[in-house]
């Protein structure tokens, strides 16, 4: 048994939207495939990956330094006890040898998205959906048979005015989602609650079924300035008001908020997660944490989070990943969190999930397809297999 190659290929995401630091025409995002010699099913199985939208395409590192060092370790040293199949957690200590601690940034991208194509590549081989096989290893064999999940939209955009937002978010209704996200932070405060307002008559008056996110744009005084316009509003969250890193304006957030706030999608180790639940002044049982474990050194590494987080009192029903994609939804299914973002206008085709399977009141279930389930969604595995096929 053996990982034949790992090939990577950059791909476009092609967009004129923006949020309140960054417009995506630029934007890439890697596509990796891990070619292994299995067979199952008459099929060469090859386990499929790519980086959440947000962070370029890391192929130079991995090219340089992580690729090589699974593809020159003794084959043997890939598997499991048993031989049966690769064991993700000894390959992801092999991709980190030699590597110094701190440092989370796009390695750890380069990292994450090798690690999904590696857990998809493992799921197959056992011809299980990814949830299950997350769930029968970390969860007595209990997954959950649908996950909440929310329409993560209302960009910046050339030309779309208040109106145009409103439509937007009743096409979200009419997908069956009902709780929906916009940004904030790219307009003056008075427009932004102008928008806000907008969408919360759309959604029958209830602010409770709109988040917004900030992308970190705010310094101190202007997230509390905005803290104090949303209270009124009883928003479902108040997302990343400043920089990921900046525990203390976050902690002086949640004593001045009294909703909810979201944050953690910038946050790429465990160590970083750990900081914010130590000094982040983040509330268990309110506040909702935004790890992607794409970015943020993959499954592995998410295992590793989780495993802090209930050292320290929260419940993995706090965690709603970033990044709209199938290997989240697998994780919050599999290992039991609160929910997943999904994009289902935005940065196709890695949002959204199966096609054939509704979003019906904010909830979607799992395909039963082995893998992370990339083959439900055909614009999507049709990109992915220019890597390998």
């Amino acid at each position: 048994m053996r990982i034949v190659e790992i090939v990577e290929r950059p791909a476009r995401i092609d967009s004129d939207i923006r949020n309140a630091w960054i417009d995506f025409s630029q934007m890439t995002a890697s596509t990796v495939a891990v070619v292994t010699d299995v067979v199952r099913d008459g099929q060469r199985v090859i386990g499929y990956g790519f980086n959440s939208n947000g962070r370029y395409a890391a192929g130079g590192l991995m090219r340089e330094r992580f690729v090589p060092r699974v593809l020159g370790a003794p084959p043997a040293a890939l598997l499991n006890d048993e031989q049966t199949n690769f064991d993700p957690h000894r390959i992801w200590a092999l991709m980190m040898s030699g590597e110094k601690p701190g440092g989370h940034g796009e390695r750890s991208v380069a990292v994450g998205t090798i690690d999904m194509a590696l857990w998809d590549a493992v799921a197959k081989i056992e011809r299980k959906p990814l949830y299950g096989l997350l769930a029968d290893r970390y969860r007595g064999g209990e997954a959950d048979e649908r996950v909440w999940v929310y329409a993560a939209g209302g960009y910046y955009q050339p030309g779309k005015d208040v109106r145009a937002l409103q439509d937007e978010m009743r096409w979200y209704l009419s997908l069956g989602y009902s709780t929906v996200k916009i940004k904030i932070g790219g307009a003056p405060l008075d427009e932004d609650l102008r928008r806000i307002e907008a969408v919360i008559e759309v959604l029958g008056g209830d602010g409770s079924r709109l988040a917004v996110d900030a992308n970190g744009r705010f310094d101190l005084d202007t997230a509390l300035a905005y803290a104090d316009a949303l209270a009124p509003y009883g928003l479902r969250w108040y997302e990343e008001a400043g920089d990921p890193l900046d525990y203390e304006l976050q902690a002086r957030l949640g004593e001045r908020y009294p909703h909810s706030t979201a944050t953690g999608e910038n946050l790429f180790s465990m160590q970083d997660a750990r900081n914010l639940i130590r000094y982040g002044g983040m509330r268990a049982g309110r506040d909702v944490l935004q790890f992607d474990c794409a970015l943020s050194y993959g499954l592995v590494e998410y295992l590793r989070t989780l495993d802090m987080l209930r050292e320290h009192g929260w419940s993995p029903r706090s965690c709603v990943p970033h990044g709209g994609h199938q290997m989240s939804l697998n994780i919050a299914a599999g290992l039991g969190l609160g929910g997943n973002e999904s994009y289902p206008g935005v940065f196709q085709p890695f949002g959204g999930f199966a096609e054939s399977i509704p979003v019906e009141d904010s909830y979607v279930r799992l395909p039963d397809a082995p893998g992370v389930g990339f083959e439900e969604k055909p614009a999507l595995i049709d990109l992915l297999r220019k890597c390998a096929a």
